[in-house]
């Protein structure tokens, strides 16, 4: 159930503005995508929301907090330009390009009030998944040229106030330009850059950026290191003829809005992780013999998407009572490839540089017995593969996402990592109260982040129902209670 009273506020806006990097400091220029890129073209808008406390009213935000945070994110788009750009999309046979035109290309930057309870906001009990539409930005319109071409923005930035106790930044991004990995660069950089003029004053910010920060590194933009091998630009290009020429809106700014979800987050702790580990290794010894190929190594990320897969599945069952165990269910990951052998991409890369792990279960063996090892094993498996050989079905990728989006099976995709420390960015006023992935609610996504309090630990970020919110919690915790038991018991026999 719902409840009685939301949390829901229409935000007064105070200022739109464009922040462009600085006059002068960058000429204009063109970008090619690469086939990394081009597969994400009909992907909804990211959106990534932070939550700060700021025990102030807004009025000394505006005028103390505000100016550098504008002046450090116009620096930190000198290096990270793509963002200020515009997506140019001209018709077939002329391939897309990203372009940015000194003097006239910039990013959409909102200023807002809001009167929402911030602590409700950074808490991870379940909420309202509309309460926080007000703080997400919407990218602006695309125009289109007399030759038909799409001229497209590529990034919105809100920052909201909530006076006297915090404020929150939104970003919405299309996928396109970036990455994760790429996206909590150019963050990490804004927010170093910030922190320095917040703390220090920007005094000496040509040397500091100089120095050695590790945020502070550079991104790459050189596109003639990604090879090619297999051809898939072509490929996928082809794919996107198609998808020109429909009628339809183009769907990287459709956004599906719904008013009867919920969003939660919990954390699993390293303590449970690791008794996860532990479990699902010695199930899976049990289960298929000492002899088979062993998951004693198996990762956090494999056993926490496993359990939250498993978890949903189940709380679905128990909640619709459908039967369906024939339905097929899909789970999609991302992997990152820089460092992969084939690519030799480094770390700075800046762009889209992720392949696709997919996982597929009929629902009955999900549900049935084992079903987390048997899922653990599957994506160990998936993983395993795609280290050993990247795009091994490359050229079937775009075909197969549209595949899983139309077929009206259970999909879940994988977002974010707790490898991209989204809790250690701070903009000078601490590290963030919450952060989130703010697109799970239209996307059918989860998402795995760093925690907040707890080193080592792990936050799943996930929008469901309100019929099923509290069910698929119990079930969780449920597992996690059952693995400890199941542990302490082997323990004590031996």
């Amino acid at each position: 159930m719902a409840p009685e009273t939301d949390n829901y506020d229409e935000v007064k806006i105070i200022e739109n503005c464009q922040v462009a990097p600085p006059q002068g400091s960058l000429p204009s220029t063109t970008l090619p995508f690469t086939f990394f890129d081009i597969q994400w073209f009909l992907c909804h808008p990211v959106k990534r929301i932070f939550f700060y406390d700021f025990p102030y009213p807004t009025n000394h935000f505006l005028q103390s907090s505000l100016p550098p945070l504008k002046h450090s994110l116009s620096l930190a788009l000198q290096h990270f330009f793509p963002f200020a750009s515009k997506l140019i999309w001209p018709p077939p046979p002329h391939e897309p390009f990203m372009r940015y035109h000194q003097g006239s290309d910039s990013v959409a930057f909102t200023v807002a009030e809001s009167k929402a309870d911030f602590n409700l906001l950074v808490s991870d009990s379940p909420q309202n998944a509309r309460d926080w539409h007000p703080f997400v930005p919407s990218l602006p319109p695309q125009d289109t040229l007399e030759n038909g071409t799409r001229v497209i923005p590529l990034m919105a930035i809100q920052v909201t106030m909530i006076p006297n106790s915090g404020f929150a930044i939104c970003l919405t991004f299309n996928h396109l330009v970036a990455d994760g990995k790429s996206l909590h660069h150019f963050i990490k950089f804004w927010a170093t850059l910030c922190k320095e003029i917040v703390t220090k004053g920007g005094n000496n910010l040509g040397s500091f950026l100089e120095g050695s920060n590790s945020n502070l590194t550079l991104p790459s933009h050189d596109r003639n290191m990604i090879k090619d091998p297999k051809g898939l630009k072509q490929v996928f290009l082809e794919e996107l003829k198609k998808s020109y020429f429909e009628s339809l809106e183009f769907r990287g700014l459709v956004e599906d809005v719904s008013t009867n979800k919920a969003r939660g987050t919990l954390v699993v702790t390293r303590d449970q992780v690791d008794k996860l580990k532990k479990w699902v290794s010695l199930k899976y010894s049990d289960t298929y013999g000492d002899n088979s190929e062993s998951l004693q190594h198996i990762s956090t990320f494999v056993v926490t998407s496993s359990l939250v897969w498993v978890s949903i599945i189940e709380s679905e069952e128990q909640c619709n009572n459908n039967n369906k165990y024939d339905e097929n269910c899909h789970l999609v990951f991302l992997a990152d490839c820089r460092g992969h052998v084939e690519f030799c991409v480094p770390q700075n890369y800046f762009g889209n540089c992720l392949d696709s792990g997919f996982v597929t279960f009929k629902r009955g063996d999900i549900l049935g017995e084992n079903g987390i090892v048997r899922v653990a094993s599957a994506i160990e498996s998936e993983i395993k593969e795609l280290k050993r050989e990247a795009y091994r079905d490359g050229e079937n990728v775009m075909e197969r996402y549209k595949e899983l989006a139309t077929s009206g099976e259970r999909l879940i995709i994988v977002a974010g990592s707790p490898r991209l420390g989204v809790y250690e960015t701070d903009f000078g006023w601490g590290k963030p109260r919450k952060s989130e992935a703010a697109h799970l609610e239209s996307s059918g996504s989860i998402s795995l982040s760093d925690s907040k309090n707890k080193e080592g630990a792990i936050e799943v970020g996930f929008s469901l129902e309100w019929p099923r919110m509290n069910l698929f919690i119990n079930i969780f915790e449920q597992h996690i209670k059952s693995v400890h038991q199941t542990l302490s018991m082997m323990t004590n026999l031996n």
